[in-house]
């Protein structure tokens, strides 16, 4: 006996949209229910329509799949150009950018040391060019109301480095407080090339991205449920000597702590 498109669809619901792409491969006869509104709304954060009309550059869409994977295939430009939005398309889990311009950076209003341009890279109009000053202090926080409920999330400071001098000896402070706790730090440091130098003995190095841009990690947190409270995140840096070259901060990133691309969901 075949089961009705509607048990289908609702069993289709309590798994993921990993699941469901899965499934797609091994029975073309699920096609149908698969393409369905009623799964792909279930997989859509509740405040989606908010997160649109928030968006500039978010086109009518044809289905709730084709919505879903317009989130999860590139970030979301959102707020008035200072935060991205994006779902990670394993899980269908929320993912958030705070653009530098959405951050408390030091020193920021002043050109000496910091400085508004445009980077090839960036999905943002503008990151800030830090350069020169002995001290930087950047920080930012993030509500989880706005964040999935059961999961585990990791921050990332995303950034790019040319020619950059200085760096060499100094650690940098990646800075976190959950919920008005204590404030947790670690050190690490920022120039990727002394990873291979085992004179040196730094805590942290920075990963290439798939954008060009380099992250480092700051923590992770987890978020219980849809409940008011903040996470600050901070990065100070302090310098025994002036680096030489160009520091672009892009921004950071706020976004489940496993995560990879679906291949096959586009054939789902």
């Amino acid at each position: 006996m075949e089961l009705p498109d509607e048990c289908i669809a609702d069993i289709l619901c309590r798994t993921t949209p990993l699941d469901v792409a899965r499934i797609s491969v091994v029975s073309k006869n699920f096609c149908s229910v698969i393409d369905s509104d009623t799964i792909w709304d279930h997989f859509l954060p509740s405040d989606y329509r908010s997160i649109i009309s928030q968006s500039f550059s978010m086109d009518s869409v044809p289905s709730k799949k084709a919505l879903y994977l317009a989130f999860s295939d590139h970030p979301i430009i959102i707020d008035q150009g200072k935060k991205s939005f994006q779902l990670d398309r394993k899980s269908g889990k929320k993912c958030y950018m705070l653009s530098a311009r959405a951050l408390n950076i030091s020193n920021s209003d002043d050109e000496r040391y910091c400085r508004w341009v445009t980077i090839p890279e960036s999905r943002f109009e503008e990151v800030a060019m830090l350069k020169d000053a002995l001290q930087f202090y950047i920080s930012g926080t993030i509500n989880t109301i706005d964040l999935s409920s059961n999961t585990q999330y990791a921050v990332f400071l995303v950034f790019k480095l040319i020619t950059t001098h200085g760096f060499y000896y100094d650690p940098v402070l990646l800075l976190m407080r959950i919920f008005g706790g204590p404030i947790c730090t670690k050190g690490a440091c920022l120039d990727m090339r002394l990873e291979a130098m085992s004179t040196y003995n730094m805590p942290q190095y920075p990963n290439m991205r798939s954008d060009g841009l380099l992250e480092i990690e700051m923590g992770e947190f987890f978020s219980s449920g849809p409940k008011d409270g903040e996470v600050e995140m901070g990065v100070m840096i302090l310098k025994s000597v002036s680096w030489r070259g160009n520091f672009y901060l892009e921004g950071i990133e706020v976004r489940p702590k496993v995560s990879c691309p679906i291949r096959n969901i586009r054939q789902a």
